[in-house]
């Protein structure tokens, strides 16, 4: 399976009142590794975008492991867990450099249209966009 690895060196901004980071952060850090993944398979959301479409996340889930706290350099681990033509779930894990487990999740998004927010299938309408996130299951 392709997993793309994002550094991210945590910055003063991103954390609580407590010295660790805000549990929001972690959505906004998923996107970072969602967004460098399917750049490594080849496309830009932007471009992908321009074709009228876009992709709303429909669920998120995260699970806190262990405090990440301010100049901690840690990696977004991000993969496709589960496609189906339609729905995509990405997996992610959030790693200290020493390799413990900090935060894991996963969010599931579908392809819409963008103006009416009807659902398209990536199957039939981007058939290299679904080779590619088969590809990505498999190797």
């Amino acid at each position: 399976m392709l997993i793309n690895e994002l550094p991210v060196k945590v910055r003063y901004q991103e954390t609580d009142m407590m010295g660790v980071v805000y549990h929001a952060n972690y959505l906004i850090w998923f996107e970072m590794g969602r967004t460098a993944l399917i750049e490594d398979l080849g496309f830009h959301y932007h471009q992908i975008e321009k074709q009228g479409v876009v992709s709303p996340v429909v669920d998120a889930q995260a699970s806190y492991k262990q405090p990440v706290r301010y100049g901690d350099d840690v990696a977004v681990k991000t993969w496709v867990k589960d496609y189906d033509g339609l729905r995509i779930t990405y997996g992610y894990e959030v790693v200290h450099g020493d390799g413990r487990l900090a935060v894991e999740g996963e969010t599931k998004h579908v392809i819409v249209k963008k103006d009416s927010f009807r659902p398209v299938s990536i199957r039939r309408s981007f058939p290299e966009w679904h080779e590619a996130y088969l590809k990505a299951m498999e190797s």
